[in-house]
C-alpha cells in the first residue's frame, strides 16, 4: 500500500523527485483528445497538465470532467528528455503530485527539470 500524499504541497513535490526517478516513470491522465489540462491558479492564461509519482495517486483524479481518462506512464528519461522542454515551449506549466483537492505545486517545467537533474546526480 502506497503512503497517501500529504498535505504538506512541498513535501509531495519533493517526493515526486525521488519516487519518479525510483519508478523510472511518471503518471498523467490521457483522455480522448489529448492529455489532462487545467487552468492555473496562479497565472489566469496558463494551463496546468497534472502528473504524479504514483499510479494511485493518478487513478484518484479520474473522475467528474476527467471520468474518461486512462492513466498512462511516460518513461522518466522520456519525460525529461521530451515532456519537460517540449511544455516549456508550448507555455504550459507542471502540475505535481497534486492531492485529491487539486492542490499541489505548479511549476515551470524547465524548473522541475532542473530538479529532477539535480536528484540524478
Amino acid at each position: 500500500m502506497t503512503e497517501p500524499l500529504g498535505s504538506d504541497s512541498e513535501e509531495n513535490y519533493d517526493r515526486f523527485l525521488v519516487e519518479s526517478l525510483d519508478q523510472g516513470c511518471v503518471w498523467g491522465l490521457e483522455g480522448t483528445d489529448g492529455w489532462a489540462l487545467c487552468p492555473s491558479e496562479k497565472y489566469g492564461e496558463t494551463d496546468v497538465m497534472p502528473f504524479w509519482s504514483q499510479k494511485e495517486f493518478a487513478e484518484a483524479h479520474v473522475q467528474d470532467e476527467w471520468a474518461d481518462y486512462k492513466v498512462v506512464p511516460v518513461s522518466t528519461e522520456e519525460f525529461i528528455e521530451e515532456w519537460l522542454p517540449g511544455m516549456h515551449e508550448d507555455v504550459f506549466l507542471v502540475g505535481v503530485n497534486w492531492d485529491v483537492d487539486m492542490e499541489g505545486v505548479e511549476c515551470e517545467p524547465l524548473d522541475l527539470l532542473d530538479d529532477l537533474e539535480k536528484e540524478l546526480s
